[in-house]
């Protein structure tokens, strides 16, 4: 008998730090009739160790051992059970409980630098995810240098009559449009600001950067940033800004392809300065791209002279850091080499401990590979934290029905590979610039083939309020979760649209869905409340149907099934009312007796 999750069985739970003394309790069923027990460890610790005989315990043998892993790194382990007839192979079940069978899956121990610390002021709080084109304008005259500006309250383009897509519509939304804002967002519980790019570029999402020194002027000026940076401060939030180091725009200073810029760019001349820092493979038309999109260049991954620039004395996040920005949040960072994340966590860290690293990651970061990598993310010397889309889907599926076994089984080894600083630090998410609109998700309807189509889809009233129930109880659900809530603008007003750009469509302010609004207000002021219970250890259960997640001085309770589950009488702070059971696809939020 083993279970990974309960400290009688294991401590620490989850990770450790290298050299942390690790206890291990091993019961063995005396019908076995064993001889002796062993761990056997392998990844970044390669060890057989026999266990110790403590004492007999009823049905069971207890067997104990205490080690330690002396390097950071991912050991994964298993048991063997010597008895007279052969060994006995004990492996993991989902839920990380033992079971005896050959070849069954292994036991995760993520080990982390002793050390590692992680910036405080984030745990417990709140993000606002801002598309900066799209959040918020007060009108200055200014226009894009290139494409076109639109009205507030016009749609998206999704393709020229030719079919291209050059992300040349903007809506103006600027710096000042978020300075008039922040009164709104004060009143979500907002204690961090996720801007996505602001720097000068072509485009309307600016991850095609053009001057990683300048902002971009439709979205303003470095002194109304600055001024936004101090206003934001002085309410206790944040400003975290996208870090787009993998690529940069074809039309920038750097790439220069069209020759708008007065430098010699790469495209332009092999004696350019910035030509290493590109692959060529065919001078000047063929070069690598991220995902082969032409207009955004990848930056060759071991290029000194970029990481020199990015992360160098007085190089792009000195000079941002410099104005004060409290993090990074680093786009498609898998696709940077390691060498160059730990240089850029350094440059983070010469500004306070307290800024912040987030990494955008898709799956569980723990175990990460790419380029034939074994990624270090979480090991202490990279990333605070990363953007936790593994619990996005785990919401998304049990708020549509799934059962909650399956959702404590997805998030709970996530929590259980994570440590706890980095977790603390996670972006806790259900929609972001880069997927379908939660509630337009949520809906579970067949989405439309065309581009076009999904621009002018929208759902029907009754699909609208069936989604729109299900956004609410994933929001209560993703509140309550470890890390840090990210909340994508306008998905609090259960904005709709599919895909990019779709997903990007204005914030509807003065049409907003109020009651909506008025919910995630709630969630906020709960969490603003409540803030050091958002920070302690927990795990989600399943309860008769029902999961359960519980907080030193709250619980929430949601049932995905289509019938009400009783619970004992609580006081929800959702409904301000004594409940005694929760209704179908709805959840509960209660003081704890």
């Amino acid at each position: 008998m083993f279970d990974s999750k309960d400290t009688r069985f294991k401590t620490p739970f989850g990770a450790a730090s290298t050299d942390e003394k690790i206890t291990i309790n091993f019961f063995a069923e005396k019908r076995r009739e064993p001889k002796g027990v062993f761990m056997v460890i392998r990844g970044a610790l390669s060890a057989r160790i026999e266990l110790e005989k403590v004492r007999e315990d009823g049905e069971y043998i207890h067997y104990s051992t205490e080690f330690s892993v002396p390097s950071a790194g991912i050991a994964y382990f298993r048991f063997e059970i010597s008895t007279d007839y052969g060994f006995l192979f004990v492996g993991r079940d989902r839920e990380g409980k033992a079971i005896i069978g050959d070849w069954l899956p292994e036991w995760q121990l993520t080990v982390y630098e002793k050390g590692y610390s992680t910036p405080e002021w984030i745990k417990g709080g709140l993000i606002y995810h801002i598309f900066a084109d799209r959040f918020a304008r007060v009108e200055d005259n200014r226009k894009p240098r290139f494409g076109y500006l639109k009205g507030w309250n016009e749609d998206v383009e999704v393709h020229k009559e030719d079919g291209s897509y050059d992300a040349d519509d903007f809506f103006g939304g600027n710096i000042k449009g978020i300075l008039s804002r922040l009164d709104y967002l004060e009143s979500l519980g907002v204690t961090a600001i996720y801007l996505s790019p602001i720097f000068e570029s072509s485009s309307n999402h600016r991850y095609d950067t053009g001057d990683y020194f300048k902002v971009d002027g439709l979205f303003g000026t470095e002194e109304e940033f600055k001024w936004l940076i101090d206003e934001c401060r002085s309410r206790g939030i944040g400003i975290i800004l996208d870090g787009v180091f993998n690529h940069t725009g074809w039309d920038s200073i750097y790439f220069n392809k069209f020759g708008r810029y007065p430098s010699l760019g790469a495209y332009q001349s092999p004696s350019s300065p910035y030509h290493d820092w590109f692959s060529f493979y065919h001078f000047p038309d063929g070069y690598a791209c991220w995902w082969g999109v032409k207009n955004v260049p990848s930056v060759k991954r071991d290029s000194k002279g970029f990481q020199d620039f990015i992360a160098g004395r007085g190089g792009v996040i000195d000079k941002w850091a410099s104005l004060g920005v409290s993090g990074w949040r680093l786009d498609v960072v898998d696709e940077l080499s390691s060498d160059f994340v730990k240089r850029i966590r350094c440059a983070v860290k010469r500004h306070g401990e307290e800024s912040l690293v987030i990494g955008e990651v898709w799956e569980d970061a723990s175990t990460k590979v790419s380029y034939g990598e074994r990624r270090e993310y979480l090991l202490g010397k990279e990333l605070d934290g990363v953007m936790n889309y593994p619990f996005r889907t785990a919401i998304l599926a049990f708020v549509k029905g799934g059962p909650a076994e399956d959702f404590c089984a997805k998030v709970n080894e996530i929590i259980e590979n994570y440590p706890k600083q980095s977790l603390d630090c996670c972006m806790t998410l259900i929609g972001t610039h880069d997927t379908v609109r939660a509630v337009t998700e949520l809906a579970g309807v067949p989405l439309p083939h065309t581009k076009k189509e999904r621009r002018d889809f929208r759902l029907a009233p009754e699909q609208y309020a069936k989604a729109k129930k299900r956004l609410m109880t994933a929001a209560a659900i993703q509140y309550f979760l470890p890390g840090v809530p990210s909340l994508y603008y306008g998905d609090e007003t259960a904005l709709e649209g599919c895909e990019d750009p779709m997903n990007r469509r204005p914030y509807p302010w003065g049409s907003q869905d109020k009651e909506t609004v008025e919910f995630y207000k709630k969630l906020g002021q709960i969490r603003k409340k409540y803030r050091p219970d958002f920070i302690a250890h927990t795990l989600a259960k399943a309860e008769g149907g029902l999961l359960k997640i519980e907080r030193p001085s709250l619980v929430l309770y949601a049932n995905s099934s289509p019938r009400p589950a009783p619970i004992a009488p609580s006081y929800d702070l959702l409904s301000g009312k004594t409940v005694y059971e929760v209704a179908p696809g709805e959840a509960v939020i209660c003081t704890r007796q």
